[in-house]
């Protein structure tokens, strides 16, 4: 559907065609008065005052109001059409910290993750690609994009749960998984760059399951760097990160400076908080530590790059959470567009249906 408040036309000046519609209206009248109605047949005159006046004017009405479609089609109208986007890539970034552990969510909130991260997925189109990256102290893409649904649910039942919590890292491997020839510098943004670059050669971590997609890995050193252009954030309607986590992270680069990385490539990133704002008592090694639900991270990165963050504390509600999401992630993109065929389609139509109506009841158009 079109924003009709953002019509524009090229050829505005062709709008005084229009003018000449009360000289058209004028001579219908003028004929009419003459008695000529050959054009345009009277109705039957067993049918009453009221529908006589309707029948007979009516297909004239038609073709007047065909007519100034067709004019404004002539002026070439260009509108922002809200259009459908086929997303083709979906990355799953899972947070698998050890405060995942945490039975604030039933039976706990990883548990619950995996549950309804299952779900989705089988929940989506089957065009769309979908990976899993797995967020703890080092994020790793466990499930390189792929259309085969059960890789990626063996990818999700088999993650394991370790200590730390990196979701800027995490991020930064969906987008590259994303987006493999971005050239974007994965090693850089990790070890604490704050800006997207690409290198000279092939992109860094080479195939998506390679080793060196795991933040934290060594190498042969970075190629010179060159600034990527920014793009407005939400524009890649192509690509979406739904990032589920408590939102705590310890370690690695900051989260949200990297979600702005996923901002200028135009890439949104979903969050849904998994836990409760009390929160836990975890005990691990003798040690007690509460856990609880960070949403400032979390809708904070939602809104960087242009979101929505979804908050749940019960199983059931993360389910319907990732139901929610599988609609919102087939965007809507802004367009704008010449819909000057349009406007002469529709013109056409109703000259023809105007002529139509006379040939039906009398046989005749002129």
């Amino acid at each position: 559907m079109p924003e009709w408040h953002s019509i524009q036309f090229v050829w505005p000046r062709l709008l005084w065609l229009l003018a000449s519609l009360p000289l058209w209206l004028g001579l219908y009248i003028a004929w009419q008065r003459r008695g000529v109605q050959r054009a345009w047949p009277s109705a039957s005159m067993n049918t009453g005052a009221t529908n006589f006046r309707v029948t007979r004017h009516a297909p004239a009405l038609l073709v007047l109001l065909g007519l100034a479609g067709m004019m404004v089609g002539i002026a070439r109208p260009q509108a922002i059409l809200l259009l459908p986007s086929r997303i083709d890539t979906v990355m799953l970034a899972i947070d698998s910290s050890g405060s995942m552990r945490a039975t604030d969510v039933q039976p706990s909130r990883i548990e619950a993750a995996q549950a309804a991260a299952k779900g989705f997925v089988l929940g989506q189109p089957g065009q769309v690609k979908l990976g899993v990256v797995s967020v703890a102290g080092a994020a790793a893409l466990v499930q390189a994009p792929t259309d085969q649904r059960d890789l990626v649910i063996q990818a999700i039942e088999q993650l394991s749960l370790q200590p730390g919590s990196a979701l800027g890292s995490g991020i930064v491997i969906a987008l590259h998984a994303m987006l493999p020839g971005s050239g974007l510098d994965v090693r850089g943004l990790i070890d604490g760059e704050t800006s997207p670059q690409p290198t000279s050669g092939a992109p860094l971590g080479g195939s998506p399951t390679a080793p060196s997609e795991t933040a934290g890995t060594q190498g042969a050193a970075t190629p010179k760097p060159v600034s990527l252009p920014k793009v407005p954030p939400g524009s890649n309607t192509a690509a979406a990160i739904v990032l589920l986590s408590d939102g705590q992270s310890n370690v690695g680069p900051d989260a949200l400076k990297m979600a702005q990385v996923a901002a200028d490539l135009g890439v949104r990133v979903y969050t849904v908080g998994l836990g409760t704002a009390q929160g836990t008592v975890l005990k691990a090694q003798g040690m007690q530590m509460r856990v609880k639900l960070d949403e400032a991270s979390l809708k904070k990165i939602a809104e960087i790059t242009k979101a929505e963050y979804f908050s749940a504390d019960k199983r059931e509600d993360l389910l319907q959470i990732y139901q929610s999401l599988s609609s919102k992630i087939v965007l809507k993109k802004h367009r704008r567009t010449e819909v000057s065929a349009l406007c002469a389609l529709l013109g056409m139509l109703l000259v023809c249906w105007g002529c139509a109506w006379v040939w039906w009841r009398h046989g005749r158009i002129v």
